[in-house]
């Protein structure tokens, strides 16, 4: 496996100085040029090569999304690690702040629950997280132009995973609708029947929702309506946020006129 990423980070380096032949490839990684097209067509399949009309390798843009999107992901972390530290303290549940990377919805950071639901909750800063049986996904995909939700869900598989779970298009997107209605989102048990969540869209300067924060505990520490009932302190937490990336009610008010 290190070898095989080796080989991978020489071809991308090499196709980063200049155009790179199927030949080169395998010469530069002394292996049989069948194994050299395969690696060049995952690499590709990821962007972070690309081929050209005449058959050569070129950097690709993959790696250059995935650079910025992590340093986004470093300024908003960064912007939000005081807030999501005072509402832990404050409700005394975990805290989450996720944000839409590519075609996922990740897990950004992530402050833990003194209690015991933080022993049993499945979330990991890094990890994916469903788009579409999660408050956090739900309350980003709801803000979303409806083209880029489209484009989104068009790759999306729907599985119940529990008897709550809006398992299909059309009534996920009636929960959307409530969720833009009202502007937050629950998670009743979804895709994990313990857990429930109630999360709060982040916006930018623009008014763009780029990202969420949510409260998360199992329900035999505090079920949804409990959760619910501390949603003025989430909805804070979300405004100050938005409002450290340079967001104002002002913004709010212009987008929806």
């Amino acid at each position: 496996m290190a070898q095989t990423i080796q080989r991978a980070i020489e071809l991308i380096r090499r196709s980063a100085e200049h155009p790179l032949s199927l030949t080169e490839a395998s010469e530069v990684l002394g292996v049989h040029k069948s194994t050299a097209l395969r690696m060049l067509q995952t690499l590709e399949a990821a962007r972070f090569v690309r081929k050209t009309g005449v058959g050569t390798y070129v950097f690709g843009s993959g790696l250059i999304e995935l650079s910025e999107l992590a340093l986004g992901s470093m300024d908003l972390r960064q912007f939000a690690s005081a807030h999501l530290r005072r509402l832990q303290r404050e409700t005394g549940h975990t805290v989450h702040l996720a944000q839409l990377t590519g075609d996922e919805i990740i897990y950004i950071d992530k402050v833990d629950s003194p209690a015991f639901d933080a022993v049993k909750l499945p979330s990991r800063v890094g990890r994916a997280v469903s788009i579409y049986a999660s408050a956090v996904g739900k309350v980003i995909l709801a803000h979303l132009p409806r083209e880029e939700r489209d484009r989104l869900l068009s790759h999306v598989t729907f599985e119940r995973y529990t008897d709550t779970t809006f398992a299909d298009r059309a009534s996920l997107e009636l929960e959307l609708i409530a969720v833009r209605e009202r502007g937050w989102a629950t998670d009743n048990g979804e895709h994990d029947a313990y857990v429930m969540c109630v999360a709060a869209p982040i916006k930018d300067t623009r008014g763009r929702v780029v990202a969420a924060v949510s409260i998360t505990a199992i329900e035999v520490i505090a079920t949804l309506p409990q959760l619910e009932a501390r949603l003025p302190l989430l909805l804070d937490t979300a405004a100050a946020i938005s409002a450290e990336l340079g967001h104002t009610s002002a913004v709010t008010e212009a987008s929806a006129g």
